[in-house]
């Protein structure tokens, strides 16, 4: 029997069981069998009915769950789920490494981030400039070993979404985030490599400039250089 550990307030409870039982549905640990009643998972994780009830509604609003009448709660296919849900975006890394969902990743990334780069171009403020110049300075940081060389480059990349001054390229942060995880182990598995500094400085230069068809190139270049491996992996597999 599975059990958790008691974490203290009733909500906690909730999230950890959330945490458990989400991860559970993404990584496949429901394909071959049916999805436990409440009562089943209020005893399998040792919990009460009403922290049973209210994750199975938290899974349910994610798309992970269904409840039909007369067929009870099953587990819903992955083109149902809210994958632009940090929870559900966190659980899909703990999957088998995926060249598929890294390229999805990707095509999502460079359908998004040259515009973004277009738009801080435009209309980014001097504190939306600023914040992509401290991204970039972070990636300097950890090329000289001084800061984290994965959480300064996603620090880069969320400046641009957030300096376009579109709010809803800045929703995309977490996407963005998770995408660049996964591409960054993917190239350091792949390539050795970390991030390319000229590259980045050259989407900073243009996006100071106010130069918008730089700025789209420049992003666009970046991205393109993770697509060209995942390519030749897949090429390779």
């Amino acid at each position: 029997m599975n059990t958790m550990e008691t974490v203290g307030s009733g909500r906690n409870l909730t999230y950890a069981l959330l945490e458990a039982v989400g991860k559970a549905i993404v990584v496949g640990g429901y394909d071959d069998r049916p999805f436990p009643t409440e009562a089943e998972l209020a005893q399998q994780y040792q919990v009460s009915r009403s922290v049973t009830r209210e994750a199975v509604k938290m899974l349910t609003a994610k798309g992970l769950l269904v409840a039909r009448p007369r067929k009870g709660t099953t587990v819903q296919p992955p083109r149902a789920w809210n994958l632009f849900d940090p929870d559900v975006l966190r659980w899909m890394l703990e999957r088998k490494f995926s060249l598929d969902l890294l390229r999805q990743f990707n095509e999502l990334r460079i359908a998004i981030e040259p515009m973004a780069a277009v738009l801080a171009a435009e209309a980014a403020s001097a504190a939306g400039i600023a914040a992509i110049e401290a991204g970039y300075q972070r990636m300097v940081a950890a090329e000289a070993g001084d800061d984290d060389a994965l959480e300064a480059d996603i620090a880069f990349h969320v400046a641009v979404l957030e300096a376009s001054a579109n709010p809803f390229y800045g929703q995309f942060r977490d996407v963005v985030r998770t995408a660049l995880r996964t591409s960054i182990r993917f190239t350091n598995r792949f390539k050795g490599r970390t991030a390319s500094l000229p590259q980045h400085r050259a989407v900073l230069t243009a996006i100071e400039a106010r130069d918008a068809a730089a700025a789209k190139a420049a992003m666009a270049s970046l991205i393109e250089d993770v697509m060209a491996l995942i390519a030749a992996a897949e090429a390779r597999a």
